[in-house]
């Protein structure tokens, strides 16, 4: 029985890490008013008829901290870069120069700053509602196995072990939202 509660545990452990994984992962693509080649992650080029990771087709970089050039391996490649970009409706205006297409990232208005915050925190709150299913999850799968015979004080414990682990994942959560936060709101 101890196995598959300690299987279970281990499952929730991976899901929390997974879920303040994909919130790094998803406030790296909100822009702070600094270039950044993760702005560009999930846009995806017409290569030869099949959809791309333009970092897959192109080398992408910060040429500084309000330039984004991206370097295609192939020249051919230019103008579905540039279509991509338009098409992905992030709001920004790639040129091309016949070498390199490079995009210049406008300053953040303060409204517009308020807005990022919001978002940021709306994904935040995504994250901590995940945070609160595994918790559930692995709660009510303790307490069945104290039902059926599992060592009542050995289920007091993990029960203990799994609300430690759910406190720190929502600590790194909040540590993640406060850095982003500041990130955006320094001008």
């Amino acid at each position: 029985m101890s196995e598959t509660i300690e299987s279970t545990i281990n499952h929730g452990k991976s899901s929390i890490d997974k879920t303040i994984q994909h919130l790094a992962d998803e406030l790296g693509k909100i822009r702070a008013g600094k270039a950044s080649p993760n702005m560009l992650s999930s846009i995806k080029v017409d290569y030869y008829g099949t959809p791309t990771a333009l970092s897959q087709v192109a080398n992408v970089s910060a040429a500084d901290s309000r330039t984004l050039s991206i370097q295609p391996w192939e020249k051919s490649m230019l103008a579905p870069i540039e279509q991509a970009i338009f098409a992905a409706n992030l709001g920004l205006t790639p040129m091309n120069d016949g070498e390199f297409v490079r995009i210049n990232i406008p300053a953040l208005t303060q409204e517009r700053r308020k807005e990022l915050v919001k978002q940021t925190k709306s994904l935040g709150e995504n994250a901590k509602v995940s945070l609160r299913t595994a918790r559930q999850k692995m709660m009510d799968f303790v307490k069945k196995e104290v039902k059926d015979g599992y060592p009542e004080d050995a289920g007091k414990k993990k029960e203990g072990e799994i609300d430690g682990m759910i406190k720190s994942g929502a600590s790194k959560v909040e540590e993640l939202l406060a850095v982003k936060e500041k990130e955006i709101m320094t001008v």
